[in-house]
């Protein structure tokens, strides 16, 4: 038995195998690379119209629009109106997995302060009839582009991957409530359930073409909570004869630190941070309430609560400390437009990082720390299905303002910043190439 040049040539053949493997792996990849390059110009004028023409939260009518229409025109079965403002587009593409991409539509009332030629100057009324500008400051303008991208992309190479593509431009993700309605309008029922769901998430902190992902939580839980502090009001002259809910606010603000630093096991984390403070009319007058403005942030959902009850029950105690009456203790009120924290999947995670490592190269592609920061992406994980998540970040500043803020120490515009304009050529082919590497891995490509 001649086992010696058996094993050769297996050997032989397995190295041929793997060559070939390769081979058509970068060749896959030189196509996209070339698809996107082809797209780049056209998609950057859609980039500038996004960018120039922002809409609030559950306004985006027009934004929604103009999304339908670039997803329709890609061949996509698309439906709008889906949680008010929320578009959905479906491609089916034989049988395999159904992998969810998920686009925010939404802008903020910031007035933009770039000086970009295709900067916003729009202006609009918010939710209390008071005009203010609105500006893309999160980067969803660079989202919706490269959603779009994506869709164009893989419209053309259907032949290397197979199962259920679905598109999503969700409304409201800056107020925390556009993904919950969409999933109340039917966005898993009415549709092809997902296997996994897919995001990206521009950065200030990262240069053009390299990306970062995070492993298990990744997002915050965020609350805001609301307390009125009561007391009861008098002259500035005569302080016994009050409860001064002003002191009781400060001693409130004060003994809230401990709940962090005294309650959570060491390793958890929390943040609790009084926004707002407010109260009186006049130097020599005791109020007779303070209106304090929180924002509570976790990642369990055990540290949430330990946090929002112990709040509540340091509000009361130091009330109490006080001498208040009953009718007078503060009054705690939790929103409801509570953002969960957002939860990559460390599976999921770990072996798309594995693929952008290998399309980018891996000094391109980085590991981050989580961060305290709220997303409304996490909500389509809390299902009862269950459904693996992966949000990923995208590099958005400009290279040389990268390594100039190095060198100088200067800091960087960040997300929500007047001053936040992404480098967005090399940002959105990035993007749409790491999404379509991230899709072709998981519905049959390589």
């Amino acid at each position: 038995m001649q086992t010696r040049p058996l094993l050769s040539w297996l050997l032989t053949c397995a190295i041929a195998s793997s060559f070939r493997a390769s081979g058509a792996a970068a060749s896959v990849r030189d196509e996209v690379r070339s698809a996107v390059n082809a797209e780049s110009a056209n998609l950057l004028e859609l980039y500038h119209h996004l960018h120039a023409h922002p809409e609030l939260s559950f306004h985006e009518e027009k934004t929604a629009a103009r999304l339908a229409e670039e997803l329709q025109r890609a061949g996509l079965e698309v439906t709008t109106g889906v949680g008010k403002h929320g578009v959905v587009a479906v491609l089916k593409n034989g049988s395999g997995p159904t992998v969810l991409v998920r686009s925010d539509l939404d802008g903020l009332p910031v007035k933009e302060q770039t000086g970009l030629s295709y900067a916003s100057t729009v202006t609009t009324k918010d939710e209390a009839g008071t005009e203010v500008p609105v500006m893309h400051a999160c980067g969803h303008d660079v989202h919706i582009t490269c959603l779009v991208g994506v869709a164009r992309v893989l419209a053309q190479f259907k032949s290397t991957w197979h199962g259920t593509l679905v598109l999503i431009g969700q409304p409201a993700e800056e107020r925390g409530g556009g993904a919950k309605a969409m999933l109340k309008d039917g966005l898993f029922t009415r549709f092809p359930k997902p296997d996994f769901c897919l995001a990206l998430h521009d950065s200030a902190s990262l240069p053009a073409g390299t990306l970062s992902y995070t492993p298990g939580f990744a997002m915050a839980n965020v609350d805001s909570v609301d307390i009125t502090v009561r007391g009861l009001g008098g002259h500035g002259a005569h302080p016994d004869k009050t409860k001064d809910p002003v002191l009781l606010a400060a001693q409130i603000v004060v003994a809230l630190q401990s709940i962090v630093s005294r309650e959570l096991e060491p390793g958890e984390s929390a943040v609790v941070t009084v926004g707002s403070i407010h109260g009186g009319t006049k130097h020599n007058i005791i109020p007779d309430e303070v209106k304090l403005q929180l924002t509570v942030r976790s990642y369990t959902d055990a540290v949430r609560q330990q946090t929002l009850t112990a709040i509540a029950r340091i509000a009361r105690g130091q009330a109490v400390a006080a001498g208040l009456p009953e009718d007078r203790l503060p009054i705690v009120d939790i929103s409801d437009d509570f953002t969960a924290a957002t939860y990559n999947d460390p599976k999921l995670t770990e072996r798309l990082a594995d693929v952008f490592k290998s399309w980018f190269g891996a000094a391109n592609v980085v590991s981050r720390k989580p961060t305290m920061g709220g997303e409304d992406f996490g909500e389509f994980g809390r299902t009862a299905d269950n459904i693996p998540l992966c949000m990923f970040d995208l590099g958005g500043v400009k290279r040389e303002d990268f390594e100039a803020a190095g060198h100088s120490g200067k800091p960087l515009p960040s997300l929500h910043s007047s001053l936040w304009g992404p480098d967005p050529q090399p940002t959105v082919t990035t993007g749409i190439t790491a999404m379509t590497a991230a899709l072709l891995e998981l519905m049959g490509g390589k």
